[in-house]
């Protein structure tokens, strides 16, 4: 299985750098994962709605560059889906039954995705109804996709 994230922006902050070589050497024996960072839209502080709009659409320009025809797509949503950890494995695990080895979970910038990216999306997944930083989330969803890979091998993880 192929896992890519794809995220806006770049990540800047040391220990999460580490946290996430961390655990794509940990997803070694389950699947090969990679990052692809696309750039965030530079903007002022304040924006009108149109100004956001128009910056999710560039930023999601940029991310659907990176999904290839053939990829199943996860985004990260507020909105979205919230389950748990087993659900998750369940997913995973019913996507490599059915053939779909190349899966895409794709992090928006600070203004969330565009909606020709949510088109596109084939499950919207919400981790909570708070707000976190994207960045921030590399870490979280790669700790969860190493969860749910250990759960789909019987292996032990922490509850």
């Amino acid at each position: 299985m192929k896992i890519s994230i794809i995220s806006v922006g770049k990540l800047k902050e040391k220990y999460l750098k580490q946290g996430i070589e961390e655990y794509i050497k940990r997803m070694g024996p389950y699947a090969k994962v990679d990052i692809q960072e696309v750039s965030d839209e530079k903007a002022p502080e304040n924006l009108s709605e149109a100004q956001m709009e128009e910056v999710k659409q560039k930023e999601g320009e940029r991310i659907l560059s990176k999904i290839g025809a053939d990829t199943y797509v996860i985004t990260l949503e507020i909105e979205g889906k919230m389950i748990t950890s087993e659900k998750l494995a369940e997913q995973l695990d019913q996507l490599a039954t059915y053939g779909n080895s190349k899966i895409a979970f794709v992090i928006g910038g600070s203004l969330g995705i565009s909606e020709d990216v949510q088109k596109r999306s084939d499950f919207a997944l919400s981790f909570s109804k708070m707000t976190f930083p994207h960045q921030m989330m590399r870490l979280m969803l790669l700790e969860q996709v190493y969860r749910a890979f250990r759960i789909m091998r019987g292996e032990p993880y922490h509850k």
